[in-house]
């Protein structure tokens, strides 16, 4: 089966290149690829080296976390495989935060370009994988490419917080890659294996509970598993087929329950979940639909990026009916599209249900979407253009020099704004005010803004960050506890004092208040 791969490889190969005639001289050819697509990555993306980390997340996940900082122990790895801590339960990646900390200590450089890495590996591994089950070269090319140079992709790499992203999608990567030597050679050590990787991505993040159905969409397309006879991948399908691939991935449905269940738990404990009280389930859904929407206009025209999307205090009918009206007409097409255009089909429900995890119906936090949620969605999207204008190009004269053009020209375009965009993930000061120049009624934003420069030194800016925070959300108790310590900075012990009384008025139980109040009423009563 390996061999019938590399020969229908060998047959896709351009006469511009010159078709190689034994399997190493395209060997060398698709590692010159790989290494161009390297280089053009960490060309793109060194400049994270010089980034700081973030008051936003990377606290608690590096470095003000001791089981982290301290490095890899028996004690640590314990606390890492029995920890929630952050919401989620994901052992192997508190592991490689304790392993860049061991080795590079608090210097941000290693632990951002360790991101950086593991980006480039998933990339190339999803070069390679889409070569393998497609025998695509420029479509395969086009699609890892985007994925590793698309500005919406930044936040999930440029964020040592998201490491649980680029690992977790290097999982998913490998999880298929192995999948798909499977499904050619028939081994069963191949399949443990592939279920092996796919437990590790589960332990480095929960986004991955969606991948049984997304390896069932391979066996549609390209993998061609439901169709009998000799007919092209998607011309026929064969229900008793499908039954038996379904119970093929039942170990997959398995973990993926077991991983959805324990998430439940850690979230439901430390309070992450918004009751129905505070958002309700219509709320949800109508939010939902629009970030599905929204998700699909930012892969198309990534502009006004940021690193928190606000949920939004009312949301207009129309932008509901709109993005369900879009949702349907796509939805419908690829439906009745599967036999003749089955790579539409499968990218659409890539798109569709990978989001289904994080698109807000189960609201977690206070966003309406985020960047970091699409980091695997959107490769549907990319695999419906990659293989969608070919075909709708066949009739055109010069094909092949207008497709070279346009990708070119795409990947130029993604790479020139994903280094615009990392640009602004500098540091915390520069992230926060394009965040609130492209945002509004950001109250979390103002108060990390805030944050970020009492750190430097300019409490008077903190103080103004914070009271913008607390227009927008009079509610919100840290940006209280921060008012009340910039205040007390500045030595306005009685300002500070109501701050911190209405911070418990808030937040009773909330102990970092209790503290605050008693030492600002010790500082006062030695004052006198």
């Amino acid at each position: 089966m390996e061999s019938s791969f590399m020969k229908r490889l060998i047959d896709r190969v351009p006469e511009s290149v010159g078709k190689p005639s034994r399997q190493n001289s395209y060997a060398g050819f698709i590692a010159l690829l790989c290494v161009l697509l390297v280089v053009i990555i960490l060309a793109v993306y060194m400049q994270v080296g010089s980034h700081q980390f973030l008051n936003f997340d990377d606290g608690t996940y590096v470095t003000n976390n001791p089981h982290v900082v301290n490095g890899i122990s028996g004690e640590n790895i314990v606390w890492a495989f029995t920890s929630v801590q952050a919401y989620n339960w994901h052992p192997v990646t508190w592991l490689s935060h304790m392993a860049d900390a061991q080795l590079y200590g608090l210097n941000p450089r290693g632990h951002h370009l360790t991101n950086v890495a593991i980006h480039t590996i998933s990339a190339l591994i999803l070069f390679l994988l889409l070569l393998r089950v497609t025998s695509a070269l420029w479509q395969s090319l086009f699609v890892a490419a985007l994925f590793a140079l698309h500005p919406l992709h930044v936040e999930s790499v440029a964020w040592v917080a998201e490491r649980k992203d680029v690992l977790s999608a290097f999982f998913w990567f490998l999880t298929l890659f192995i999948y798909s030597g499977y499904v050619a050679e028939k081994k069963s050590s191949l399949y443990v294996l592939s279920l092996f990787f796919f437990v590790l991505g589960l332990m480095s993040k929960p986004m991955l509970v969606t991948l049984p159905l997304i390896m069932l969409l391979m066996d549609y397309w390209p993998l061609g598993r439901c169709q009998y006879g000799d007919q092209e991948p998607g011309k026929r399908w064969y229900s008793g087929r499908v039954i038996s691939l379904v119970v093929e991935k039942i170990p997959f449905f398995a973990c993926s329950l077991l991983s959805g269940l324990v998430t439940l738990y850690a979230q439901e404990m430390l309070g992450a979940i918004s009751s129905l009280n505070v958002k309700p389930l219509p709320t949800r859904i109508g939010n939902s639909l629009i970030a599905y929407a929204k998700y699909i206009s930012k892969t198309i025209w990534p502009d006004n990026l940021a690193v928190y999307y606000p949920f939004p205090s009312n949301i207009p009918l129309w932008q509901v009916v709109f993005s369900l009206f879009i949702l349907l007409i796509i939805s419908t097409a690829a439906i009745r599209g599967m036999r003749r255009i089955p790579y539409f089909a499968v990218g659409w429900f890539w798109f569709l249900i990978t989001l289904l995890p994080v698109i807000g119906l189960v609201q977690m936090g206070g966003q309406s979407m985020a960047d970091r949620y699409s980091y695997i969605s959107v490769i549907g999207l990319f695999i419906m253009a990659a293989w969608g204008v070919p075909d709708l190009a066949k009739r055109l004269k010069q094909r092949q020099a207008i497709l070279a053009l346009l990708f070119g020209a795409v990947i130029t375009a993604s790479a020139i704004l994903t280094w615009q965009q990392l640009g602004r993930w500098q540091n915390n000061i520069s992230l926060y005010r394009h965040t609130l120049g492209v945002t509004t009624e950001n109250d979390l934003i103002h108060n990390n803004l805030g944050a970020a420069l009492y750190s430097v030194g300019d409490p008077d800016a903190a103080i103004l960050e914070y009271h913008k925070a607390l227009r927008i959300n009079p509610g919100y108790t840290n940006a209280r506890k921060n008012l009340g310590l910039a205040l007390e900075r500045k030595g306005y012990l009685d300002a500070a004092l109501l701050e911190y009384r209405e911070a418990m008025r808030i937040s009773p139980n909330d102990k970092d208040v209790i503290n605050l109040m008693e030492r600002a009423l010790a500082r006062k009563k030695a004052a006198r």
